[in-house]
């Protein structure tokens, strides 16, 4: 065996190779993430950095039996997800604002199959991470949350389905493609910085607690769970011209929100009128949603909570050019000439 193969102790159905991130380097990202309490790993290739959990459900989402009728709502996190997959759901489900599924949790419409590599292996029935997800007792009745509370969902929620990861297309079945449609939604990485510091602050169960350049050198030396993004981003872009794929900017979703509608309505097939996108639009505005509580700040620091405000931040798509210092612009700037040097250009 290679020096470097000493590590792994397992190889996936993926053909990923795991290791563990240990010592001086695991008790320094633990010292910046204290809210981390297991440890990380790192697949090969592409060098993702996950949450070992991820090793319990990693062959089941690699095999996860897609049907025809399922849209996948793919990004890197803080680059729209949320929005975007309340915009999908919504353009499927509820147009006319009608449908009393719209009431429903958020995980409920819209699982996120990969969150269960968050939840502890040894949480309380009372937790968030499982009391989020009311669906999940009445659709899977006799199942063990141990067993994935948000992948069981997903097999188990009824057709169209509408589900969402932060995964990239590489860890899942070379067939997602030839099978549902996704839809990958980009953002300019300096925003990304800025909205995924504020998230990892916000959220005990990461609780950076550093400053935005230490967490920008964090994020573009490919060190936070789910990096590396120019990664992330380059396998999608590669299959851009896939008739099932469907690339958009929150940038553009921001600029001109129904054009981006009429090209989403369009790659879905939903053949909504003018009317009823207008009213996705408003249904599916930051205000709107905002005002609507979405119950992600039940995972919230207090203390972040109060003074920077919730999931729901500000919404915008420039807040970075209050947050950078001209040195730090610049050294963003060269590294994604050096990273992002596959054609894609950045709004």
């Amino acid at each position: 065996m290679e020096e470097e193969d000493l590590r792994v102790y397992m190889v996936l159905k993926s053909g990923h190779k795991v290791e563990v991130v240990d010592g001086e380097e695991m008790e320094a990202i633990r010292k910046d993430f204290p809210g981390y309490k297991t440890n990380l790993i790192r697949l090969t290739p592409g060098r993702w950095l996950l949450l070992d959990r991820y090793t319990h459900f990693a062959n089941r989402l690699y095999d996860f039996k897609w049907r025809s009728s399922d849209v996948v709502v793919m990004t890197y996190p803080k680059c729209g997800t949320t929005w975007t997959q309340e915009i999908v759901w919504t353009m499927r489900k509820n147009p006319d604002l009608d449908n009393p599924e719209g009431a429903t949790t958020l995980l409920d419409r819209v699982p996120f199959i990969d969150f269960d590599i968050f939840v502890p292996e040894d949480a309380p029935a009372d937790s968030p991470f499982l009391s989020m997800s009311p669906a999940f007792r009445k659709l899977c009745p006799d199942a063990d949350p141990k067993d994935g509370v948000y992948l069981q969902l997903s097999e188990a929620l009824p057709d169209p389905r509408t589900i969402k990861t932060h995964l990239s297309l590489s860890l899942f079945h070379p067939s997602l493609l030839d099978t549902v449609k996704v839809v990958y939604v980009m953002r300019n990485p300096k925003a990304v910085a800025v909205s995924y510091h504020h998230h990892s602050r916000l959220f005990s169960e990461v609780g950076f607690h550093g400053p935005l350049d230490k967490f920008v050198k964090y994020f573009t030396e490919g060190n936070l769970v789910y990096d590396p993004y120019w990664v992330h981003v380059k396998a999608a872009w590669e299959l851009r011209e896939h008739p099932n794929l469907h690339l958009i900017f929150y940038e553009d979703l921001k600029a001109d929100i129904m054009r981006e509608l009429r090209r989403l309505d369009t790659f879905l097939g939903t053949h909504l009128s003018d009317t009823q996108l207008a009213k996705v639009a408003e249904h599916t505005s930051f205000n709107q949603m905002k005002a609507r509580r979405i119950d992600y700040d039940s995972f919230a620091s207090p203390e972040v909570l109060q003074s920077e405000g919730g999931f729901f931040r500000k919404g915008e798509s420039n807040d970075w050019q209050s947050k950078f210092t001209p040195e730090l612009e610049a050294d963003m700037d060269a590294w994604v000439k050096e990273k992002f040097d596959f054609g894609i250009q950045f709004k």
